[in-house]
């Protein structure tokens, strides 16, 4: 392959997010020339996306940075249909009301990564329910219907991977492609986006919407997708075993944020800091060149830069300095994620595994006995070795709180008031 010539396409090369492109040298040479459009899609299924969607957002941080549009396409009308891909089960229906709700949620991410208004560069915000919910099902469907071929449909991995584990897949799903391919076409002709951004998951449904564009209208659209993203244990990005790792600050403390990012596998570090902050490339090469205890400071400029994306500064450098208190210096610091519980309450007691539960530490009470059984639940530093035990107002340490600990890294203080 040629070398590249647009700042874009190297950076989305160099940082690896290149998968797959359905024309790379002409979307280069596109780059190159002007400013470009580009979309990425996101459905409204709660209130904040999580990690697991954050290199799509770098993405269009570095598209604005490097001269071009960004459109945040919000999927109010596709929410209401369900996108198969990757998926096992039909995704469950949920109302307009909630839907407006995780928008709003949605778009408090993206302010923090990216500069929205009417500039040339400025990003926007669109909702795809503005022209979905006003189409007409018979005109629609001579008029875009006719141009997809149901074998061929039924050849993407989007839907072949749920025919053949004999799960079912509605026909308002099977929709989906069509009504995503639609909103390619749609864009590029209220804000003459030629380009779409995805996983590669929607490769598939990304060649739709290039074709359609070419077949009813005649425009040159280009589709790009990225890999799949998976930690060296082949974990999926985003969910832990605590839960989902989302971006928004009332869902995750900035705290837990950084602490799931220097928690990160060794293997990883280089990778990680390629595709999530704006470190230059030579610096990343150095950082993972480093092994042992070097590679944990590593792992600490990781979670500074992450945290300092999604939260910004302050609560990047609480949230290094409330880890170095408690890990480095032993103490309990303030600033670790707190619930306040009544003291009538604590007085009566609460069983240790149901506590794990109600704070985050774990996502259920099985999950938590199991923790306890497993000698990986502490209060107040101590190993808790029964199940069973009861935690009361007698638990509160010195500094007036119960401290709770999952494993070495993950603490949460209850506050009796």
């Amino acid at each position: 392959m040629s070398e590249l010539r647009s700042e874009f396409m190297n950076i989305f090369q160099n940082r690896g997010y290149m998968h797959q492109c359905t024309d790379l040298e002409a979307l280069d040479a596109a780059f190159a020339e002007k400013p470009v459009t580009a979309y990425i899609g996101f459905d409204c299924t709660a209130r904040s996306l999580h990690v697991g969607s954050l290199m799509q957002i770098m993405i269009l941080r570095h598209l604005q940075k490097s001269g071009h549009k960004p459109i945040v396409l919000m999927g109010g009308g596709t929410t209401k249909v369900g996108d198969p891909s990757g998926k096992d089960e039909s995704r469950p229906v949920i109302t307009d009301e909630i839907i407006q709700e995780n928008m709003d949620g949605i778009r408090k991410v993206f302010e923090k990564f990216i500069t929205f208004g009417d500039g040339p560069t400025d990003a926007v915000m669109v909702n795809n329910d503005d022209w979905l919910s006003s189409l007409e099902y018979i005109p629609f469907l001579r008029e875009y219907g006719r141009h997809f071929s149901i074998n061929r449909m039924l050849t993407f991995d989007s839907v072949k991977l749920r025919l053949d584990r004999e799960q079912s897949l509605s026909f308002l799903e099977f929709n989906y492609m069509i009504l995503q391919a639609y909103d390619f076409v749609e864009l590029k002709k209220r804000y003459d986006c030629s380009l779409q951004i995805g996983g590669s998951d929607q490769w598939g449904n990304i060649v739709n919407g290039t074709e359609l564009g070419r077949r009813t209208n005649s425009f040159s659209l280009f589709g790009l997708t990225t890999p799949l993203l998976t930690t060296s244990s082949g974990a999926k990005m985003g969910k832990t075993a605590s839960g989902a790792i989302w971006l928004n600050e009332d869902m995750l403390s900035a705290y837990d944020y950084w602490q799931f990012w220097r928690n990160t596998e060794d293997a990883d570090v280089g990778k990680f800091l390629r595709l999530f902050t704006e470190l230059p490339l030579d610096e990343i090469a150095r950082l993972e060149s480093l092994e042992g205890a070097e590679l944990n400071e590593a792992k600490k400029i990781l979670a500074d830069n992450c945290t300092r994306l999604a939260h910004g500064d302050a609560a990047a450098q609480e949230a290094a300095e409330t880890a170095r208190r408690t890990f480095e210096m032993g103490e309990t610091a303030e600033s670790l994620p707190t619930t306040e519980i009544g003291k009538t309450e604590l007085d009566e007691g609460i069983p240790a595994f149901a506590l794990f539960n109600r704070v985050g530490l774990c996502q259920s009470s099985s999950e938590a006995r199991k923790l306890i059984k497993g000698g990986g639940a502490r209060l107040n530093d101590e190993k808790i070795t029964d199940e069973k035990q009861v935690l009361t107002s007698g638990d509160v340490n010195e500094t007036g709180r119960i401290k709770l600990s999952a494993g070495k890294k993950r603490h949460h203080l209850i506050l009796p008031v």
